[in-house]
């Protein structure tokens, strides 16, 4: 598989760290995306990795709306 890019069309290249603990994975997502993409706290990113190691990151929407709990009486 190829990938022909425009260059025209890339508006900011970037590279971050990864920081692995345990089971936990994490990335910062550069701010330069957070706002091209409109991301908030908790939206969520989706992720393609292709076979031949092409990755694409697409915002994947708002977190679904959590069931309102009743508050505790203390």
């Amino acid at each position: 598989m190829s990938l022909q890019v425009d260059l025209d069309e890339i508006a900011f290249v970037s590279e971050t760290s990864l920081t692995i603990r345990g089971p936990r994975r994490r990335t910062t997502v550069p701010k330069e995306v957070v706002e091209h993409l409109s991301l908030g706290d908790g939206d969520r990113v989706r992720w393609i990795v292709f076979r031949d190691g092409k990755v694409l990151i697409v915002a994947a929407g708002a977190p679904a709306q959590k069931a309102a709990r009743p508050k505790r009486r203390r």
